[in-house]
């Protein structure tokens, strides 16, 4: 294996899951979309008309925003909470401190002042404005589909995406994923205090005892 290969395998793996299973749920939100179009008597809609459709970009945009939430909080939350015990927490007694700033450093650390204090911020600081981002595209997408169902439900006239925002439906959208990626890493956190896999950085050594903390 090329080693610019291998040293890169794990964000290639994961982006690649990621073109596959977006282009999968295209397909089948495609398929899906076309069924309920034909039980309302409509005609079938191609397949890139339907990746501007408000169907398409809800779904996406609805799975990021939580996605985003949930890494930028979880990286905003490790920097003051801890754990005791789990590999995803800083030790509980003292905060590690900051290695000296050194020739290979990044640029924004070497500059230092404002410029190093934002670049230390800058993890939750982009994942959380990918969130808001994520947050706009699901309520215009959620808004477009929205008033698609309405109009070939009951013929109702449209509404903006400030009425949509105070509606249930995109609450509810947005909860039943938020809730999910809490508990997903809430679980990560604690089961990792118990059980181990060997060689991840997401787990303790497998001989560290339980009240170890950090990786």
């Amino acid at each position: 294996m090329p080693r610019w290969l291998r040293v890169n395998a794990l964000s290639l793996v994961m982006f690649g899951a990621f073109v596959l299973f977006l282009l999968l749920q295209a397909v089948f939100g495609w398929q899906a979309h076309n069924e309920e179009l034909a039980e309302f008597g409509r005609d079938p809609q191609g397949f890139l008309a339907y990746l501007g459709t408000g169907h398409f970009a809800e779904a996406v945009f609805e799975n990021w925003e939580s996605e985003f939430l949930q890494m930028g909080a979880y990286v905003l939350l490790t920097a003051f909470l801890v754990q005791k015990g789990s590999p995803e927490s800083k030790p509980v007694d003292a905060d590690p401190p900051d290695p000296p700033v050194r020739p290979d450093s990044p640029l924004p650390a070497r500059l230092g002042g404002w410029t190093r204090a934002l670049y230390g911020n800058s993890l939750s600081i982009v994942l959380l404005l990918f969130f808001a981002l994520s947050f706009v595209g699901h309520l215009l997408g959620g808004t477009a589909d929205y008033n698609e169902q309405q109009a070939m439900q009951s013929g109702a006239p449209p509404i903006g995406p400030g009425q949509f925002l105070t509606t249930s439906e995109f609450w509810f959208q947005s909860m039943q994923n938020w809730q999910s990626e809490f508990l997903a890493v809430g679980a990560l956190i604690v089961l990792s205090i118990f059980l181990r896999q060997r060689e991840s950085s997401q787990s303790k050594p497998v001989a560290a005892p339980h009240a170890e903390t950090g990786g």
